[in-house]
């Protein structure tokens, strides 16, 4: 009988405060993240003893750290300067029947929102990273609204805060 995996690397982009950007790989196999690149360190750290190895080869590949050091220019700087936008990501629920909806001043938002399809996990759970892609408007106040049958009520957050501000991506 065959056993299955999955590994797999996040890329996730953060506005700073101090209005810079900051690039995260995330090294992940079978639910665990084992090890991570972040551009503030500059460099892949092991979280784990598998992560080790891994980290010790890839540090060691100049061409290749020069590309991930880059990302923080080539990827979170460019599309920050594109556009904004709001994420929320919902992981390890069951069922996978769930709706999302985004508002803006308490009007529903349909346009500029993105999502990936329901992604399953492997284990009966699921996980879908929802987007609105806008260009926000100061004094503005968003809101995500997520309905699923686990929950007695829905769960609303709420953004109202400055652009560039921590908190543009929430995780359910």
């Amino acid at each position: 009988m065959s056993q299955n995996h999955l590994l797999r690397a996040l890329h996730e982009c953060y506005a700073e405060n101090n209005g810079t950007q900051r690039y995260i790989m995330r090294c992940i196999f079978d639910r665990e993240e084992f090890m991570r690149f972040d551009s503030t360190v500059g460099e892949f750290r092991a979280l784990t003893a598998m992560g080790r190895p891994w980290a010790e080869s890839w540090n060691s590949q100049k061409d290749y750290m020069e590309r991930r050091r880059a990302e923080v220019d080539t990827v979170c700087k460019h599309n920050y300067e594109l556009n904004q936008a709001f994420t929320v990501k919902r992981q390890d629920f069951y069922p996978g029947s769930i709706r999302v909806r985004w508002f803006r001043n308490g009007q529903e938002e349909t346009a500029g929102v993105v999502s990936t399809n329901l992604i399953r996990n492997g284990d009966w759970t699921f996980q879908i990273l929802v987007m609105l892609e806008m260009t926000p408007q100061w004094g503005d106040v968003y809101t995500c609204h997520v309905e699923h049958p686990s929950l007695q009520s829905p769960v609303t957050v709420e953004w109202s805060e400055s652009p560039w501000g921590p908190s543009w991506i929430h995780i359910l």
